[in-house]
């Protein structure tokens, strides 16, 4: 029975645990693919790094931009400098901006993607001044407040013939791969309940 279930779940598609363990690691990475990495192994040069623009940088923006660190972090916009401070001391190169507008337009052509991180109001409208302006973009989640704006920003994307991703860190991250393994495998039984906690203090 358990053969004729795992043999059923790898003809839909679906990887075993073995599989997404071996390919976990390059799949919770930034997924922007540099220039470089088509034309085979060996130092990129300057020329063929991504030049990244950060919009939010001061939390999980932040962290974002240091799993790309590799390439270009050539503009950063934050709201609150303060905050962003350790991102702006990172990237002392880059250039800083409170507004993303402002941003988007002077750096135009220096940008090829941009990754946003601010807080969840803001992320539908910076991704698609972003994708209008026919930059790639790492949008956060959630992305949008409804339907609609996904659907805008789908048909932008797919109009300017960009790439984007959505930061979903949590639900894609190996140990929530393998809670969800474990359930479909029977292994921890029936869940009729489940609690979870945060020890991340984010004060009001």
């Amino acid at each position: 029975m358990k053969n004729r279930k795992k043999a059923n779940r790898q003809q839909n598609g679906k990887l075993s645990r073995r599989d997404f363990m071996g390919g976990a690691a390059a799949a919770a990475a930034f997924t922007i693919v540099p220039r470089h990495v088509l034309g085979g192994a060996g130092n990129t040069p300057p020329s063929e790094k991504l030049n990244i623009a950060g919009i939010g940088v001061g939390g999980q923006g932040g962290g974002d931009l240091g799993a790309i660190s590799s390439e270009n972090i050539v503009a950063l916009c934050d709201v609150d400098w303060r905050h962003a401070g350790g991102t702006f001391r990172r990237y002392p190169k880059a250039k800083r901006y409170w507004d993303f507008r402002k941003m988007l337009d002077k750096e135009d052509k220096n940008i090829d993607a941009v990754v946003v991180a601010t807080p969840d109001h803001m992320h539908a409208v910076a991704t698609m001044a972003a994708i209008k302006m026919g930059k790639h973009v790492y949008c956060e989640k959630p992305l949008a407040h409804d339907i609609f704006e996904v659907r805008k920003l789908t048909e932008a994307a797919r109009e300017a013939g960009v790439a984007t991703q959505l930061g979903n860190q949590g639900q894609a991250s190996p140990g929530t791969r393998l809670v969800c393994e474990f359930i479909w495998d029977g292994a921890i039984g029936p869940v009729r309940e489940v609690h979870s906690w945060c020890n991340r203090y984010i004060s009001p």
